[in-house]
């Protein structure tokens, strides 16, 4: 999200003289008048359909009629998503397509998958609904702009009443003079500089104020657009979750690889090493005991830095300590290990699930490595407590600031680990700080 700072807003005169030639509002305006002759067409379209299916369904005709109406909304239904993504930079995805049952094919198929198609169904519901909405807006919108701008040039163009009109000026209400019997009444013509000059002042502020009447007519059109002829939320939510298990599937990936990497640049090529120790100890004890002496104690010297390495790689996979004795004592142990003190407040009645338990876990001490390497912070805390069916933690710290969520950053990767859970990672991190990191998961 993008903020505007105070002192590059455009005061708000200059906004609105500015709106009624603005490429927004114009393409706004086309908007609302392209989309009636449209909705006339798909009106007809659909109701036909409708119609003619509905009565046909006696016979075996009525289901070929009624789907290829459904098909027919479904192509409209992507010429207005078109429209409004070109003029309205509404940007709504395609809805999921025509699924048809497994093992089967042909006409009757794709016959029974659009007549189940929930989609297809609101995309034929759009066409009934959205002409009177856009028959309204049109008139309204369209009116409005004719109104204003002629009303604003009518000084200019006065002089067509009296060549095309046989009138001197545009008339209005009486003057109250009452001439002969049955009374007649004068209409009052608008040609001095009075009533010319309020005219134009009406047309301007009809002027002004039309293109925020369209953006709100717009809205509407927004709406419907987006909720008829998008995807469907349980569509959605499968694509999030889709993209979710992907992310998942790509994080054990790279901690199968980490671990591998670690094994076999640490432990493994330590306890080669030892080996290679031990043998050369063997064949020096008999003849060399004080070279051998010496070759064992540097193979114990490897054996204790091998295990040290092994101790670290299984705590990066889950410690024992987080097993045992819950997300307080482990976050404690974490936070010692920082180069910064740290205070640790865990206020949990009971202990989560032991996968979002790991998540808080490794959360924790992923953050508190930023701190040490990148902060400059003197001072952290670490949150964490419980609100309804969420687990919320926040990390602060005193540091220079400018932590950032953006592609490529470690805070990047972790927010996008908490997504794969419904999980979410805000950071407000302002230059020369403090940083407050906040992240958000289910309980279960």
């Amino acid at each position: 999200m993008t903020t505007v700072t105070p002192s590059l807003r455009r005061p708000w005169w200059l906004v609105l003289v500015r709106a009624p030639l603005a490429r927004q509002s114009m393409r706004e305006l086309t908007y609302v008048v392209t989309g009636l002759p449209l909705a006339c067409i798909a009106f007809c379209y659909a109701f036909g359909a409708l119609a003619f299916g509905s009565a046909l369904l006696i016979t075996f005709v009525g289901l070929p009629v009624l789907a290829a109406g459904l098909a027919g909304c479904r192509a409209l239904g992507h010429l207005e998503r078109a429209r409004a993504r070109g003029l309205l930079g509404l940007e709504v995805g395609d809805p999921e397509p025509v699924r048809t049952l497994r093992r089967s094919s042909g006409v009757m198929s794709w016959i029974g998958a659009l007549l189940r198609s929930g989609v297809s169904w609101r995309h034929m519901l759009y066409a009934l609904l959205h002409l009177p909405w856009s028959f309204f807006s049109c008139v309204a919108g369209g009116l409005s702009w004719c109104a204003g701008w002629a009303l604003l040039t009518y000084p200019a163009w006065e002089w067509l009443f009296p060549l095309y009109a046989g009138r001197p000026a545009l008339q209005v209400g009486t003057d109250g003079v009452t001439v002969g019997s049955p009374r007649l009444t004068h209409a009052r013509a608008l040609d001095g500089p009075v009533e010319l000059a309020l005219v134009a002042g009406c047309g301007l502020l009809v002027v002004l104020l039309t293109p925020w009447l369209v953006r709100g007519l717009v809205q509407v059109d927004k709406v419907l657009v987006g909720g008829l002829l998008g995807p469907s939320w349980l569509a959605a939510r499968v694509t999030e979750l889709e993209t979710d298990r992907g992310v998942v599937v790509d994080t054990a990936a790279a901690d199968l690889r980490r671990i591998e990497r670690d094994l076999h640049d640490g432990a493994q090529a330590r306890l080669v090493s030892l080996a290679m120790g031990l043998g050369m100890a063997k064949e020096k004890l008999g003849e060399d005991p004080r070279g051998a002496a010496t070759v064992v104690e540097e193979a114990h010297h490897e054996v204790k830095l091998a295990l040290q390495e092994l101790r670290d790689l299984a705590r990066g996979i889950h410690p024992a300590i987080l097993t045992d004795r819950g997300l307080g004592p482990a976050l404690s142990a974490v936070s010692a290990r920082c180069t910064v003190p740290v205070s640790v407040t865990v206020e949990l009645d009971q202990r989560p699930v032991a996968a979002i338990e790991g998540i808080a876990y490794f959360t924790v001490s992923e953050l508190l490595q930023n701190i040490s390497k990148h902060s400059g912070a003197r001072r952290a805390s670490v949150e964490i407590w419980r609100s309804g069916e969420r687990l919320l933690i926040q990390v602060t710290d005193d540091g220079r600031g400018g932590a950032s969520v953006a592609a490529g950053s470690g805070l990047a990767g972790l927010a996008d680990r908490l997504s794969a859970v419904d999980g979410l990672l805000m950071v407000h991190s302002p230059t020369g700080g403090p940083t407050a990191v906040t992240a958000e998961l289910p309980w279960r």
